[in-house]
């Protein structure tokens, strides 16, 4: 193993979710803007990016985030809106927002962001926004005007909603073809009390 491995904290989304955001990548491809797209396989809501962390450290992260989120009841996201950071006119990462059940997402975030301060994580310096992110521009060109505009016409589309049972700490490896990753723990969230909507 490594010395140090890059970590993150994510939720996963479901399977049908996945096929919609990847037909959508389809459709903003022939945009023809510079852009690595994200596979379907590695789509995730990224709740705390830890950065690279020494592999010692990974059991007590794990177990860390483990209790954090015990208390947390599963519950439904509703995944919708089509954006970019920094904005829409020039964006540079594409991403699916999230709707109904965002409050539940950020309560996670934030007890995360407090028990792993504990262990020496800094604090995220702005707000949690939960998001899917779909692909970040390379190089910006003449393209990308239409991606905008295919992005603004599409700022309303709603993509169905996932249950999060889980928080997973992911490994991430950056490779030539594209970023791999792997779980290395998981936490469950408590089903007590939970009813799908």
């Amino acid at each position: 193993m490594k010395s140090t491995i890059r970590t993150f904290v994510a939720v996963e989304i479901g399977e049908a979710i996945r096929r919609a955001a990847a037909k959508l990548i389809e459709e903003l491809r022939t945009a023809s803007a510079d852009v690595t797209w994200v596979a379907p396989h590695n789509m995730h809501l990224t709740v705390k990016f830890l950065g690279d962390v020494a592999a010692e450290r990974i059991p007590q992260i794990s177990a860390t985030v483990a209790e954090a989120v015990a208390g947390v009841r599963a519950f439904d996201l509703e995944v919708r809106g089509v954006g970019a950071f920094p904005n829409v006119p020039r964006p540079r990462t594409i991403w699916i927002g999230t709707g109904a059940g965002e409050a539940q997402l950020a309560e996670v975030a934030e007890g995360l962001e407090s028990a792993l301060a504990k262990l020496g994580f800094a604090r995220e310096g702005r707000e949690f926004r939960g998001h899917l992110t779909l692909g970040r521009i390379r190089h910006p060109g003449p393209a990308l005007a239409t991606l905008s505009q295919m992005l603004h016409e599409r700022a309303g589309l709603e993509f169905g909603q996932t249950t999060i049972r889980e928080v997973v700490v992911f490994s991430s490896q950056l490779e030539r073809g594209g970023p791999i990753y792997e779980a290395l723990s998981r936490a469950a969230l408590a089903e007590v009390g939970y009813a799908s909507a």
